[in-house]
């Protein structure tokens, strides 16, 4: 059994999305005496590998504690999409075995950077659409967002409108495509619209 962790490591000068200072974690040291010691972080719920809940996109639905579990804690599919520049497509992944209520991951040419990518790859509202009528549970990226400046946020709101799980903030640089299960249960945070996850990925060998 391999194990791959595909979460960010949070800290002070971490990536952030679209490098905006107030969403900087900050890690404050409260108790330091003796063999003591205690901190606390203030972070942005969107920070490094998070889930997104309904309630992110569309006003009164479901919020990140009552996502099912059985939908962050499954098999999964990983493709490689490193070859893609811009954004992924209905017809990037017409050729691709989807199923109903699998658990899909992008791996594209965002996880070879450590700095954030304004024209990162992104998943559009084609794409989106696709994957929703295949009745998918959830899609994972390996970007801060899995839409880039698209109008009315359409890739979120067909996603999380059909109660599509979205994972973002993946590293999968040295994870291949293939067939994984999947580990990213968010904190149990009540009415919130977003919770930071420790995704990892096992292979069985």
């Amino acid at each position: 059994m391999k194990i791959y962790d595909i979460s960010m490591e949070i800290h002070e000068n971490m990536t952030v999305y679209k490098n905006k200072k107030e969403k900087r974690p900050k890690h404050t040291i409260t108790v330091d005496s003796g063999d003591v010691r205690e901190s606390r972080i203030s972070m942005d719920m969107h920070t490094g590998a998070h889930i997104d809940a309904p309630l992110h996109m569309i006003r009164g639905v479901d919020t990140v504690e009552n996502i099912d579990l059985n939908k962050v804690i499954t098999k999964c599919k990983v493709f490689d999409f490193t070859n893609i520049s811009d954004k992924i497509t209905s017809e990037d992944l017409a050729s691709k075995d989807i199923q109903k209520g699998d658990f899909i991951i992008f791996k594209t040419r965002n996880s070879f950077r450590e700095d954030f990518d304004f024209e990162f790859v992104y998943l559009d509202k084609s794409g989106a659409q696709f994957l929703k009528e295949k009745g998918v549970i959830g899609v994972g990226i390996d970007a801060l967002g899995i839409e880039r400046n698209q109008p009315e946020h359409e890739t979120h709101k067909i996603l999380l409108g059909a109660g599509i799980v979205i994972l973002e903030g993946l590293r999968l640089k040295d994870v291949e495509e293939g067939e994984y299960f999947l580990y990213a249960a968010p904190l149990k945070i009540r009415g919130a619209e977003a919770s930071p996850t420790r995704a990892v990925l096992i292979k069985e060998e």
